[in-house]
Formats: structure tokens, sequence, C-alpha cells
């Protein structure tokens, strides 16, 4: 009898484990520098072949509105004689992943104008184009909007327009750290926020229009300011504005 309870407890707990993602990969930004091997800075603004980045976004990319100290990475958004700056990185060609738990802890600037982001591009936009190759926003937050978090999914279907999306009031979002994560499976998305579920998406016809996140998907971070969605209206009387990140990581 003793043996069975063994075996029993052996099997359950094997499934169990099996059950449970596991942790994959992970950037906790504990170095001086960036790692190169893992992130690419996206420059300057856009021009010629998209230029305001496709969303008449004002700032330039630099390497040089960003920092790493005691354990996290800073995205600073600075305005300076006219001219806004701000920093872009991306996994493009070096971390990309399908399916799995993804996410972000990070905690947000405050300021009219600001576009802060964490979100995914499918790795073959380079063939196919966007929106075919699909897009995931995982964490988007518009300074105009307090208080306000965006999760969206871009596709062909919705022809790059925001239909797959949730927006929803967090009150006390912009205070300390909070962790923003999707769980993606070949059936769906879910959208959460501090571990609270938020937005699903679970169509049923999945064409290669409506679904296009059945392939890997490569991971971004950045601060916009202004722009089509973060804006025309910016306070430059709030600047330097900081976008903090805690990690970013993936279980599968």
């Amino acid at each position: 009898m003793w043996l069975k309870n063994i075996v029993f407890l052996l099997v359950t707990s094997i499934s169990f484990c099996q059950s449970e993602r596991q942790l994959v990969w992970e950037d906790n930004f504990d170095g001086d520098f960036l790692n190169t091997e893992v992130w690419s800075f996206e420059l300057g603004d856009g021009c010629p072949n998209l230029c305001g980045w496709g969303n008449n976004e004002l700032q330039i990319y630099t390497q040089n509105n960003h920092e790493l100290k005691d354990g996290l990475l800073t995205i600073t958004a600075k305005h300076k004689n006219g001219v806004y700056s701000s920093s872009k990185i991306n996994t493009q060609g070096n971390q990309e992943f399908q399916y799995g738990k993804i996410e972000v802890k990070a905690k947000l600037p405050k300021g009219k104008g600001l576009w802060p982001a964490f979100w995914m591009l499918g790795s073959n936009i380079k063939e196919v184009g966007w929106p075919l190759c699909g897009e995931i926003d995982i964490l988007e937050y518009v300074g105009k909007e307090p208080e306000t978090i965006f999760t969206t999914l871009h596709t062909e279907d919705s022809h790059g327009s925001s239909i797959n999306t949730r927006k929803d009031v967090v009150k006390g979002i912009e205070e300390g750290f909070h962790i923003y994560s999707i769980d993606w499976t070949k059936d769906k998305i879910d959208f959460y926020i501090d571990n609270n579920l938020f937005y699903s998406f679970l169509p049923k016809n999945k064409t290669v229009e409506v679904w296009p996140f059945d392939q890997p998907f490569y991971m971004i971070l950045n601060m916009a300011i202004g722009g089509n969605f973060g804006g025309a209206e910016v306070d430059n009387s709030m600047f330097p504005q900081e976008f903090v990140i805690d990690y970013v990581r993936v279980y599968q």
C-alpha cells in the first residue's frame, strides 16, 4: 500500500511540475551596460522609411537616453532646445518566443504627451509587413489619460486598427512598480495587470489575418512622445520623465 502511495505522489508531483511554466529567459538588468547580444537600439526619427515611427511621434531615439543602475533599466524622455529624445530597444533576431507567459515589471512616468510601452512584433515583419505580422501590446500608457492602461492586438483583419483591445482604469497605477503580462497559447492570449486578468482574445476562426500569433515574436521597450496615440499636446514642463524597468521574463 505504501508503495502505491509513493508512486501516486511521484506521478502527481511530475504532472504538477509539467503543468507549471518554467522560467526560460530573463533580463534583470543587473549589469552596468545593456546586453547588446540581446537588445538592439532603434535610432533616429524613423526617416526616411517610417518618419515619426509611423505615428507622427515627436521624439528622436538615441543610445544616450537609457541607464542601467542598481538592477534597473531606466529610459528617460527629455526635451532640450525644442528637441524631444528618448530610447527604444528590441530583441529582434536575438530573443524571439512563441507562446508562454511574458511579463515586465515596470514603473510608469507621468505627464501629458508620454507614451511608454512594452510590446511585441511578429518575427516575419520584414517578409510580410505590418499588420500582417501581428502586434501584441502588453502595456501601453498615455499620459493624457492618467490611471489608464491599454492592452491591444493588431492584425491584418483589423487593418491595424485597435478593435481587439481593452482599456482599463487602474487606480494608482503610476505609483510604484507593477507587473504587466500575457499568457499566450496556441488558442488564446490573456492579458494581466498584477496577475489580474483584464482581457482575453480567443478567436474561433484562426486565419493568418485574424491569428498571426502562431509564430515567434520579438519584444520591444520604448517611450514615445506625442504622436497619434500619445496626443498632440505635450507638457514640456514635466521633463525629464523616467520609464523604469525592473525585469523582463519569459516562462514556458
